[in-house]
């Protein structure tokens, strides 16, 4: 059976469809004259409504146990500490082992900060989520108390990076999806887009090549929306000297700029 399409009782439906599909179909049943719900029409019904409730009752179940995942009354052993480090104040409560915060917890800064993860030698070091109080937040590794490995951080203004860190800072391979619908893929460096990389425009055009403090520097492609392509140099985020242009239709032109 196609994995996208659900049976009951005979009846179709697409996955995407499977609620709204049989609520519908109830709404239409109630609505019918006495005269018209026969015995099967009732016991359409009845499976029918078990099955939402059942629905209803997974997705519940599916909620709880990821409201545990850092629900800090579901960690063992849990008390609570307060201190204060690099000049903030902070209260965590959590797991501890010899005085220091070591497992799952939740830290509280003064400014509004939370983080909810793992500590390892007071340190937040493992999987966590880091809330910022001006709106970002970042989801994924931790080391030594700072942000390193992989992870995604969200920006308040709708920016997303997904990929790479290191010592707090974007490095390694990633992608920079913006607010505009525009999306970088390729290499970072000291928290900046820079070395190989693919820049989408959204309005479909498309650069491959080198990348230099988040703009097209070196050597690339341009792929226009329209199937033109154009080669050659670029430097801050401009094409410069010699450019070869294939049109869609097989023309081939010399561009100087």
């Amino acid at each position: 059976m196609d994995k996208d399409i659900f049976t009951l009782n005979n009846q179709t439906y697409y996955n995407n469809n499977i609620l709204p599909g049989i609520i519908n179909e109830l709404q239409q049943i109630a609505n019918s004259s006495q005269e018209n719900l026969t015995i099967k029409r009732i016991s359409d019904v009845i499976i029918k409504m078990n099955f939402i409730m059942n629905q209803f009752i997974k997705l519940e179940e599916q909620i709880q146990q990821f409201s545990k995942k850092f629900d800090v009354n579901n960690i063992n052993n849990q008390q609570e500490l307060k201190g204060i480090k690099n000049g903030h104040n902070w209260r965590y409560v959590g797991q501890v082992v010899n005085g220091l915060r070591e497992g799952k917890g939740i830290c509280y800064w003064e400014d509004g900060d939370r983080y909810e993860g793992d500590y390892r030698n007071d340190n937040k070091d493992g999987k966590g989520i880091y809330y910022f109080s001006d709106g970002d937040r970042y989801e994924g590794d931790f080391r030594n108390d700072k942000i390193d490995g992989k992870g995604i951080y969200y920006w308040n203004n709708g920016n997303i990076y997904k990929g790479d860190f290191r010592n707090g800072k974007k490095e390694g391979k990633g992608i920079y999806y913006y607010n505009n619908g525009d999306i970088y893929e390729g290499d970072f460096r000291n928290d900046i887009s820079e070395g190989k990389g693919i820049y989408y425009y959204h309005n479909g055009d498309i650069y491959e090549g080198d990348f230099k403090n988040w703009k097209s520097e070196g050597k690339g492609i341009f792929y226009y929306h329209n199937g033109d392509r154009s080669m050659g140099d670029y430097y801050n985020d401009k094409p410069i000297g010699k450019h070869v242009l294939l049109t869609k239709n097989g023309e081939v032109k010399i561009d100087n700029y």
